[in-house]
């Protein structure tokens, strides 16, 4: 235990070092390379046996590790959908892993009531009704997996089956979606219900909106008694909304669960000419954001609200002698896939805190003005062209080559080493997308990533 006590000692003066490189890791952002491109590895794979303390492991982490670490965190990062992190948030994530508390029950800690404040924020963030009620997770796939779980509980018990204590075996369930994300289909395999078994609705022509009307009759024709069905706040290429006001009538209908991802879209709801986008949200069962993404907090951070926090809590409670705590507060290990649950709550508290409603309005603002000012400058360049409009923050547009070459196009996109995208499809198109969510990016970085653009078709 020496080494433990050494350090202990000594961490005053660790802490100013780690301090002092996360200080010039941040400001080097701007100037890094965006991305650590191929598959980098650690040369030296052993463990010691005895342990070289932390100074001298932090002395090994800058000299191996931290040359290697991407800047996702910069401003010129479009991969994805990935925010930053501000100031307050940062420093509050320093106090979460120094204080070190355990959110899964409360009645030793503050940490549980943080959270349910949190969450009334956010709530009032979004312009949510005050019957939505929810818990911070680990991210979209954890939060579209708690929509998924509540839904599969409700589906049973029109069955008179109580899923979470007798098991899948007896019941019916059909899942009805049009684009689903990943995380969603992900989220069918962990909750037995299957992969396969989503029944594809169509779209709308030339969007990935769920087309009502194909939905109104793959419902009608369903004989299964149990439904879900995955709507979309903002489709991951082309930030398409679906119709939540009459998906909300069919489903009602029809008795079927429905589940909203709105992981980065349900941000527009910051902005009033853009709230009309996600109209009808308020109907939902459930609904899925992320805190990484547009809220820039740290990973990892998701958001799940419902209306029916009483399956959440039939699906998710466990009961033990050494889990009660007689006190009145929510236990939200009761609510959430994890039992033990990081204090991932504070960077929001306080980043909240620090920059209020107005500032998180100025950032959502300023990504889609910046995603325009890009898709505008596609839009009349010679060498690329847009694949859809930009409707909020992401940008997918394609070199004007054979799609066989746009995976070439983007590598030397991302090898210059001044920004990074990923890869997008439309319409059966492979193209490049570019999403716009973090608040360090300014003017100076739309000039330099149109000039990578721009070079990259000089070549």
């Amino acid at each position: 235990m020496s080494r433990l006590t050494d350090d202990f000692q000594q961490l005053d003066q660790l802490s100013t070092h780690v301090a002092e490189w996360c200080q010039s890791f941040l400001q080097s952002l701007p100037d890094r390379k965006v991305a650590i491109l191929g598959d980098p590895t650690l040369t030296d794979d052993s463990l010691e046996n005895a342990g070289i303390g932390a100074s001298a492991a932090f002395e090994q982490f800058t000299r191996h590790i931290a040359p290697l670490l991407s800047a996702s965190a910069g401003p010129r990062y479009m991969g994805f959908v990935t925010g930053g992190t501000t100031p307050a948030a940062m420093l509050a994530d320093w106090i979460v892993a120094t204080a070190d508390q355990n959110v899964s029950s409360p009645g030793d800690s503050i940490s549980t009531a943080v959270e349910l404040q949190v969450m009334q924020w956010l709530r009032s963030l979004f312009h949510l009704p005050d019957h939505f009620e929810g818990l911070l997770t680990t991210g979209a796939t954890a939060s579209n997996l708690l929509g998924i779980l509540c839904g599969r509980q409700f589906a049973g018990l029109q069955q008179g089956i109580d899923i979470a204590r007798q098991g899948l075996a007896q019941a019916q369930i059909e899942v009805f979606s049009a684009t689903p994300h990943a995380s969603s289909v992900k989220s069918l395999s962990l909750a037995g219900l299957g992969r396969e078994q989503l029944t594809q609705i169509n779209c709308l022509p030339d969007t990935e909106a769920m087309d009502v009307t194909s939905l109104k009759a793959a419902l009608e024709a369903s004989k299964s008694p149990g439904k879900i069905v995955l709507a979309s706040a903002g489709t991951v290429t082309g930030t398409d909304f679906d119709d939540l006001e009459a998906i909300a009538a069919l489903c009602k209908t029809h008795n079927a669960w429905l589940h909203v991802d709105g992981a980065f879209g349900l941000f527009s709801r910051l902005l009033p000419e853009r709230r009309h986008l996600s109209k009808g949200i308020e109907l939902a069962d459930s609904i899925t954001s992320d805190g990484h993404k547009w809220l820039n907090v740290p990973y990892d951070c998701g958001i799940f609200y419902t209306r029916h926090t009483h399956l959440l809590q039939q699906t998710c409670s466990v009961a033990a002698p050494y889990l009660a705590t007689g006190v009145a507060t929510q236990s939200l290990m009761d609510w959430s896939i994890e039992n033990s649950r990081r204090f991932r709550a504070l960077p929001v508290w306080m980043s909240l805190k620090a920059y209020g409603r107005e500032g998180y309005q100025v950032l959502v603002e300023e990504n889609c003005r910046q995603a325009s000012c890009l898709a505008d400058w596609i839009d009349a360049s010679p060498n690329y062209e847009l694949l859809t409009p930009c409707k909020l923050n992401v940008v997918i547009f394609k070199p004007r080559v054979d799609d066989a070459e746009v995976g070439r196009v983007l590598q030397r996109i991302n090898e210059s080493g001044k920004v990074f995208m990923t890869p997008g499809v439309w319409q059966g198109h492979k193209g490049i997308r570019a999403a716009f969510s973090n608040w360090r990016t300014t003017q100076d970085d739309m000039e330099i990533i149109c000039e990578v653009l721009q070079s990259v078709m000089n070549l």
